[in-house]
């Protein structure tokens, strides 16, 4: 608790102000009673700025991480039960969640994608390769519907990480596209 308070914000500006204080006595605006003017401007600067901003939710981004590098992990060892390309598939979905988790405050500001990464890490992918998984070995290879199951879910589980990822970087190709007409513009 002192730890963070050492490091915080209302710490700091509190400190800017009793370094103030400090300087007006070395400069001899103020005399004898310098060490109350440097309690008082040290407390009017932590008494002045922003709070700590409150976190209800903790933030979940390398629990998620942790979650996803152990579900490639474990699909990588269970590759020979699975059918062809779903193992690159899950490989390509985690890309682009890890890439989406590398980023949690920006994640964070947006509840909705927040919510559309956590559902695909922590229960879509996971349900879907568990199903198909937890299906005795032996019917699942004579049984070419659930292999095929498996695939479908698995892209449209791609499609959707793809989505999410747009959304995400929305602003960046928005920004990107402005810049275009700028030149464009610019050149006449």
């Amino acid at each position: 608790m002192l730890l963070r308070y050492l490091g915080s914000t209302k710490n700091l500006l509190g400190c800017v102000g009793g370094l103030l204080g400090v300087v007006l006595y070395v400069t001899g605006v103020v005399g004898w009673f310098w060490p109350f003017v440097v309690v008082a401007l040290y407390l009017v600067g932590a008494l002045l700025a922003p709070g700590e901003k409150v976190r209800l939710v903790p933030d979940t981004s390398a629990e998620l991480r942790s979650s996803l590098e152990t579900l490639v992990v474990r699909v990588s060892s269970q590759a020979s039960r699975m059918p062809a390309s779903t193992v690159d598939t899950v490989g390509r979905i985690a890309e682009v969640l890890r890439d989406l988790l590398s980023q949690p405050a920006r994640l964070s500001a947006d509840p909705d994608l927040q919510h559309a990464v956590v559902r695909l890490v922590r229960t879509d992918l996971p349900l879907s390769l568990e199903t198909y998984l937890n299906l005795p070995w032996w019917f699942a290879a004579r049984r070419a519907g659930a292999g095929s199951e498996l695939v479908t879910q698995l892209g449209l589980l791609e499609a959707e990480a793809h989505r999410v990822a747009e959304r995400f970087y929305a602003a960046e190709v928005d920004r990107q596209a402005d810049h275009t007409r700028y030149l464009r513009d610019r050149d006449g």
